[in-house]
C-alpha cells in the first residue's frame, strides 16, 4: 500500500504572505505557532514549572519541546466542511458538526476529475464540464465516492495573484455530485465557490441573493463534505484508490482541519 499526503502544510510564514485585505482571515491559512524548544529557555522553563526543579536539574540539561497554537480557524488549511458549515438545516434536518461525522463516511473510494483545460481564473465550474471530465476518463458511477477537483491551483502559492483567483463550483454543479450520490466533495483551490469577491459582483450586478456562496449553500439541500485545500491530486491515478479524510474531533464545530489521505495500491501509477 502506498500512501499519498493530499494535506498542505500549515506554516506560520505563510500568513505574512497574504495581500493586506486578506489579513484578518490569516487564521484559515496557518496559525500562529509559539515554538518552545527544548535546548531552548522556553523550553526549560516549562520542563521546570511541572517538575518543580531549575536549569541545573535537567537530566541532559534539556527540557522539552511544545508549541502553542492561537489564531487558528477551524477551516484552517486542508480541512472538512460539516454541514452546518452551509447552514443549520440540511435535508429539512438538523445539520451534523464535525464531531458527528463517522470516520467511516469519510474513508471511500476517490475518482479525480481533471478539469484544468476548462477552467478560467475566478470562473465557474460547471455541470457540463463535470460531465466532460468524467468521459474523457470513463467514469459512470460516483455514488459512495470522493470527488477529488483537480482545477490547476496547486501551482500557485500564497501571496501570488492566481492563488486567489481560483475557479470554483455553483449550485447547479455542486448538486450535479451529490445528486449522484458522492458524498465528499474535494478541491485543490482555497475555496469550493468561486472567489468571494466575484459572487459579491454578480449580487451586485443582478440584485440576486442565490449567487451569495450558491455552492455551499447547495450542502443544505442535500448532505456531502466539503474538502478544500488539497495538494498532490497529479500524484494519483483517475480511480481505483481510496482516500482518507482524517479531521480534528472538534466539539459543535462547523469544520475541523484534516490530514487527507490517499491509499495506493503498489501497482498504482499516476497518469
Amino acid at each position: 500500500m502506498k500512501l499519498i499526503d493530499l494535506s498542505t502544510l500549515l506554516d506560520p510564514m505563510e500568513r505574512d504572505l497574504l495581500p493586506p485585505p486578506l489579513r484578518a482571515a490569516a487564521g484559515v491559512v496557518a496559525p500562529r505557532i509559539e515554538y518552545q524548544r527544548p535546548d531552548e529557555a522556553e523550553g526549560k522553563d516549562r520542563f521546570c514549572e511541572f517538575f518543580g526543579c531549575t536549569h541545573d536539574d535537567l537530566p541532559d540539561g534539556e527540557g522539552w519541546g511544545s508549541e502553542v497554537l492561537t489564531d487558528m480557524s477551524s477551516h484552517c488549511g486542508t480541512h472538512v466542511d460539516a454541514p452546518m458549515h452551509s447552514g443549520s438545516r440540511c435535508a429539512g434536518e438538523p445539520a451534523r458538526t464535525i464531531d458527528q461525522i463517522a470516520l467511516d463516511e469519510l474513508y471511500c473510494p476517490g475518482v479525480v476529475l481533471d478539469l484544468r483545460a476548462m477552467v478560467e481564473p475566478c470562473g465557474a465550474i460547471t455541470s457540463e464540464m463535470l460531465q466532460a471530465a468524467m468521459d474523457a476518463v470513463g467514469v459512470t458511477d460516483i455514488a459512495g465516492h470522493a470527488v477529488l477537483l483537480r482545477t490547476g491551483q496547486e501551482r500557485f502559492r500564497i501571496g501570488e495573484p492566481g492563488f486567489f483567483q481560483y475557479p470554483g463550483m455553483t449550485r447547479d454543479s455542486t448538486l450535479f455530485l451529490t445528486e449522484r450520490g458522492a458524498k465528499v466533495l474535494g478541491t485543490d483551490a482555497v475555496g469550493w465557490d468561486r472567489p468571494f469577491a466575484t459572487m459579491a459582483a454578480d449580487f451586485r450586478r443582478t440584485g440576486d441573493r442565490r449567487y451569495l456562496w450558491d455552492a455551499h449553500k447547495a450542502i443544505t439541500e442535500r448532505e456531502a463534505f466539503i474538502v478544500q485545500q488539497l495538494c498532490n491530486l497529479g500524484a494519483l491515478p483517475v480511480s481505483g484508490f481510496h482516500v482518507g479524510f482524517f479531521p480534528i474531533k472538534l466539539a459543535r464545530t462547523s469544520a475541523a482541519p484534516a490530514r487527507a489521505v490517499a491509499f495506493l495500491s503498489e501497482l498504482q501509477v499516476a497518469p
